[in-house]
């Protein structure tokens, strides 16, 4: 009769740990649903803002006066120069000049922030992570050549 109830018992917390650890499961499942969905959610505001900027900037004749224009500021190891390109008012290319003291990978890690510039025609964008200083450095030099173009 001991066994009986020793394997009962056994059974019993062998069910409740299966159960217990099945609705752990599901919460976190239910966590990244949530998670994706928030994260989709931002990107389709970011883009309907993107839009909308385009769109103003576009109706005004674009919101920059034509010509290339140079920035520089702080980045992580020096001073990073850049050249906006503005064509029909609007942000079309932006190159690095000049970067001597940079470290190469925080650099390279940085850059990722140009076509983010060009899609909202501003630089008011997030840094990137992981280079923090070094897009900064690119976001305030693109920020000044713009406050130049700026009509």
């Amino acid at each position: 009769m001991k066994t009986f109830w020793v394997r009962g018992v056994n059974l019993v917390l062998i069910a409740a740990l299966i159960i217990g650890y099945n609705t752990v499961l599901t919460l976190r499942d239910k966590d990244d649903q949530i998670a994706k969905l928030t994260a989709e959610l931002e990107s389709a505001n970011l883009y309907k803002q993107a839009v909308l900027q385009s769109q103003d900037a576009a109706a005004s004749g674009g919101a920059y006066t034509n010509g290339v224009w140079k920035g520089t500021a702080q980045g992580f190891g020096g001073d990073i120069q850049v050249e906006v390109t503005v064509e029909g008012g609007s942000i079309t290319d932006i190159s690095i000049v000049s970067a001597e003291k940079e470290d190469g990978a925080y650099l390279s890690m940085a850059e990722d922030i140009i076509p983010k510039i060009i899609d909202a025609q501003s630089a008011d964008v997030d840094t990137i992570s992981g280079a923090t200083f070094s897009s900064t450095g690119i976001k305030n030099a693109v920020t000044q050549a713009l406050e130049e173009a700026a009509k």
